[in-house]
């Protein structure tokens, strides 16, 4: 934010003129209580023991300095030696006139400075489509991306495909098994086959597309490679109709057939950290903090799904990612200590990986929850969902609490048009400003076009200097985002910031004000908070229509 950033510099400067270092333990933060003023800092209390001076002493010739600057009008000495800072007017009113002169890149900053980041995300089993559950993981991963991309990181984004091993068999059996149910034969239903109406309607097609399928030695493979590309292409399909994109689709397969699963062993035994015992191939975790040791080949020769992430994870780091972030169910997490412990292995930094935890997503119907199961073919799968509500809300509500926190899903409530459903609410603070400029324009106000110093003179009520000191947080609100890789941040904000326009225009006269001046500039400042709405809400991928 603008004040913390003035704040910053021109205490640095202070430091330097005392000849003393910047101590790390500064704080520069907005006071709970806003009557303390815009900014407090504890700098003159950590500052004290290496300046060897009384804080209250040190806070007063740091006041003293701070005083001068025409930007600050007030800076006060509290308790041991807090210092709690005011801005001036003219310096909240040039805000409106930076968003301006920003526009789209208002709020954007340079954190990641160009790092190479991935963001690996959703990476469903291509079994079946794509339900609720997954599509938290899609608004969360997509908007993770745009947000680290605003902050100046160079984004990656990957979908793994699971299209090895025992999964992929099973969908070939269920499909081949539909198959010969349609052909005449009465069976029954295995229990751990895929049975949703996807997979007789694939069965269907193959039969279609394949005569005598079923005396043909490659009917289990033809099933498998057919329902894996309609399923994948079913899943692109939802995924694009949810406004995400991946960059780059990864198949687990080609790890195998290139080698690396096996060059990945290699590597882990000449470091001494893989071991052979009972026929299998076991991964010394224990070394690196996890609670037991992990099978990487069985002695059947099968590849455990360990073995083969700790290939890809090997790949992602050879293609230069810095920061390899993995978004996954929270059935995962105890997963994650072995996957910390494989990426320790492999020589990398802990910090270059990280993993973000999806909780479940309760999906209710009129009070009552729906069950989901994907081999039962008992779900509300995301296409549904979006058509249900729609893609805004659907995003919004998935982004309306922590990942890591149990959501309920209310249908109902994301398709009213009320100030209780969130997404409306701040869909509609950005259509209300769009409204009252259509009715200025109707009126034949002048709309100004640029936010010059003489129009924002007219700004001074506290009300509006409100309104301006919550749009200079959103910058800092995207650093904190960012470094916390929590999306969630954005939604609330803007649900904050449209909450303060909603009560702004209730108590204040916009086309009916005192004044032409203030008019005109209180126009400006609804532009701004305009800008900055549909800023925020670009980041979680959720339009800011102009009219509701």
């Amino acid at each position: 934010m603008r004040a913390k950033n003035h704040l910053y510099t021109a205490l640095h400067a202070i430091v330097a003129d005392l000849d003393l270092e910047w101590p790390t333990r500064t704080t520069i933060e907005p006071p709970k209580d806003k009557k303390f003023g815009d900014m407090a800092a504890n700098i003159a209390m950590v500052l004290a023991k290496p300046a060897k001076r009384n804080p209250r002493e040190l806070a007063a010739l740091i006041a003293e300095k701070l005083i001068e600057d025409p930007m600050i009008d007030n800076v006060e000495i509290a308790g041991p030696g807090f210092l709690n800072i005011k801005f001036s007017v003219e310096f909240w009113r040039n805000t409106i006139a930076i968003i301006e002169d920003r526009g789209e890149s208002f709020g954007a900053i340079d954190q990641g400075k160009g790092k190479k980041v991935q963001v690996e995300y959703v990476s469903a089993n291509p079994t079946g489509p794509l339900h609720i559950g997954h599509g938290r993981g899609a608004a969360v991963g997509d908007s993770l991306a745009r947000l680290l991309r605003f902050a100046g990181y160079d984004v990656h984004t990957e979908y793994y495909i699971n299209d090895a091993g025992r999964q992929m068999r099973i969908l070939g059996q269920s499909v081949l098994f539909r198959a010969r149910q349609l052909e005449g034969e009465n069976l029954p239903d295995p229990e751990d086959f895929y049975r949703g109406e996807y997979i007789k309607d694939i069965a269907a097609e193959v039969l279609e597309l394949h005569p005598g399928l079923l005396k043909k030695d490659d009917a289990l493979d033809i099933c498998r490679e057919y329902a894996l590309n309609q399923i994948l292409d079913g899943i692109k399909k939802d995924l694009g109709e949810f406004r995400v994109e991946h960059q780059n689709w990864f198949s687990e397969r080609s790890l195998v057939t290139a080698g690396a699963v096996e060059k990945t062993f290699n590597r882990l035994k000449e470091a001494g950290l893989a071991f052979e015992q009972d026929g299998a191939l076991w991964f010394r975790t224990t070394e690196f903090g996890d609670d037991k040791d992990r099978v990487l080949r069985k002695s059947d020769g099968s590849l455990t799904y360990f073995a083969s992430d700790i290939a890809y994870h090997d790949n992602k780091y050879d293609r230069g990612f810095e920061l390899n972030v993995d978004i996954w169910g929270a059935d995962h997490h105890g997963y994650v200590p072995r996957m910390r412990a494989a990426v320790e292995a492999l020589g990398k930094p802990k910090e270059s990986f990280d993993v973000i935890l999806i909780q479940l997503v309760n999906l209710l119907r009129n009070g009552e929850q729906v069950a989901m199961s994907t081999r039962a073919g008992q779900f509300d799968t995301l296409e549904e969902v979006v058509k249900d509500v729609g893609c805004d809300a659907a995003r919004f509500m998935f982004l309306s609490r922590k990942s890591d926190s149990h959501l309920d899903f209310d249908l109902e409530l994301v398709k009213q048009k009320s100030m209780e459903n969130p997404v409306y609410y701040v869909q509609y603070a950005n259509a209300r400003i769009c409204s009252v400029l259509r009715k200025a324009a109707e009126r034949g106000i002048a709309i100004p076009e640029k936010a010059t110093s003489d129009i924002l003179s007219a700004i001074k009520e506290d009300s509006e200097l409100d309104l301006i000191k919550l749009l200079d947080q959103f910058e800092d609100v995207v650093d904190s985002a960012a470094r916390q890789l929590a999306p969630h941040q954005i939604s609330f904000y803007v649900q904050e910031l449209a909450s303060a326009l909603h009560s702004f225009y209730a108590n204040n006269p916009i086309l009916n004000a005192k004044d032409e001046n203030t008019i005109a500039a209180r126009l400006c400042l609804l532009k701004s908070v305009s800008k900055v709405i549909r800023n925020g809400l670009n980041l979680v991928g959720v339009e800011a229509p102009e009219s509701m």
